[in-house]
């Protein structure tokens, strides 16, 4: 584990643990690292251990909730918390039944100077969910135009349920209370990356959190804090990237930019069930 490099790409300095470094570490996480899966749009699914996440991260990627909070929950072990992970079910919409069915990785972190007994939800790998850890208590929160729910799970006894504000991009997700491990993930990773069903397959999604909301690019569609943009050229769309979301153009080829410049071209002539929309 790269800290000093980990640390550098926060922007931050190395603290002793605390909830207002915790809170520090947080935003900045969802702010500089963006949630992405453009491997999957490649073609090439990514591994699941930590290091690997953090080799990427380091060259100013991100990933989905396995990569970033995989390697973030390491960063935090290495600096001093008690961090565990968690099995976890995201919901898309709000008629998707509640589950636990491992596509999600949540964590949790305890033992904190201010009180060592109160447990906090931390979460870097939701895309547009939360900005700084949550209390896990049952109750509701506001950060930013977002209000939250934290409620004991229906479907993971002893667990958790987080409900994402009507505007947010899922309805919510369970997790379960015991500690999980990488390996837990494999399976549902692999589906994940693969599956024509899987949402990573079919949409190209990025998105970056701040205090004030959230920027995502989905397929064509830039919106930035609710003013939403076509996309019309792949120089566009890579300079989006670039400026909104960190991700350098130059991480990847010629080859596989026009790759991704098609593919997010054609995602959006389905979604739009029109003709095409731009030129290729």
């Amino acid at each position: 584990m790269d800290v000093t490099g980990y640390l550098e790409r926060l922007g931050l300095d190395a603290e002793p643990p605390s909830l207002a470094a915790l809170g520090r570490l947080h935003a900045a996480h969802v702010e500089r690292v963006p949630y992405e899966a453009l491997e999957i749009s490649l073609g090439r699914p990514t591994p699941l251990e930590p290091s690997v996440s953090l080799a990427r991260i380091l060259r100013g990627r991100g990933g989905y909730c396995y990569h970033l909070n995989g390697a973030f929950s390491t960063l935090l072990r290495e600096l001093g918390y008690d961090v565990t992970r968690h099995l976890g079910g995201v919901q898309g919409g709000a008629a998707d039944a509640p589950n636990v069915d491992r596509n999600h990785l949540a964590l949790t972190v305890t033992g904190l100077p201010e009180d060592p007994s109160a447990r906090w939800l931390v979460d870097a790998g939701l895309g547009d969910g939360i900005h700084e850890p949550l209390p896990l208590r049952e109750g509701t929160y506001t950060q930013g135009p977002h209000t939250y729910r934290l409620r004991p799970s229906e479907v993971a006894p002893g667990g958790w349920r987080f409900d994402h504000d009507p505007s947010g991009s899922f309805a919510g997700f369970d997790f379960a209370p015991g500690a999980a491990k990488m390996a837990d993930f494999a399976e549902k990773h692999a589906w994940l990356s693969t599956a024509p069903e899987s949402g990573f397959v079919r949409v190209c999604v990025i998105q970056r959190r701040d205090a004030a909301g959230v920027d995502t690019l989905r397929a064509l569609t830039l919106n930035r804090h609710g003013a939403k943009e076509l996309i019309e050229s792949p120089e566009a769309w890579w300079a989006a990237a670039g400026d909104v979301f960190g991700i350098p153009s130059a991480a990847f080829t010629a080859e596989e930019r026009e790759r991704l410049w098609h593919t997010v071209v054609a995602q959006h002539e389905a979604h739009t069930s029109g003709g095409p929309v731009v030129a290729v």
